[in-house]
């Protein structure tokens, strides 16, 4: 029984960002406040594929990133494929810093998280204003970049948490 609850232990701990990035996306969940009028928002999904696509890429598979993508549109009533697309060259860019990184190292994490971010939201952001003439406010498209590269840090110490609890269940 015990080796039962260790396994059921070990699929949960390392379908845990799986399920976390389909609750986000699916209720298509930003925490936004306003502050003195400003709206203030960050992007958890890309903190989620950034960090997993980094420190432990089995967990999220490119697939299930471009699903997610597509649900995304849906549930935000944006063009389909739009947000897959913002994924998946985010996954693409953790990818290459994964297999480029020799010594993982939060601060190098944390600033090619911003250079990543601020890519990806320039291709969205130009993409729709651009080809579907859709308005954007481009001093909140830069408060929420900034916004979520601060959050950054306290994200990765958090998730850190978990992929070592996924590294010692996999010992065992």
């Amino acid at each position: 029984m015990k080796i039962i609850d260790k396994k059921f232990n070990k699929n949960i701990l390392q379908s845990l960002p799986i399920i976390f990035l389909y609750i986000l996306v699916l209720t298509g969940f930003d925490l936004s406040f306003l502050f003195y009028g400003v709206d203030l928002s960050f992007n958890f999904v890309y903190l989620i594929i950034f960090f997993f696509v980094l420190k432990n890429p089995n967990n999220l598979s490119y697939g299930l990133i471009f699903f997610a993508g597509i649900i995304n549109d849906v549930v935000q009533n944006f063009p389909i494929g739009i947000s897959s697309i913002n994924y998946l060259l985010l996954c693409a860019i953790a990818a290459f810093i994964r297999s480029r990184m020799i010594l993982p190292n939060l601060f190098y994490d944390w600033i090619l998280f911003f250079i990543a971010i601020i890519i990806v939201s320039s291709i969205n952001y130009t993409a729709l204003t651009v080809i579907f003439e859709i308005p954007i406010k481009y001093g909140t498209l830069m408060l929420n970049v900034i916004l979520t590269f601060l959050i950054y840090p306290v994200l990765s110490k958090i998730f850190s948490e978990n992929v070592l609890l996924i590294m010692r269940s996999e010992d065992d």
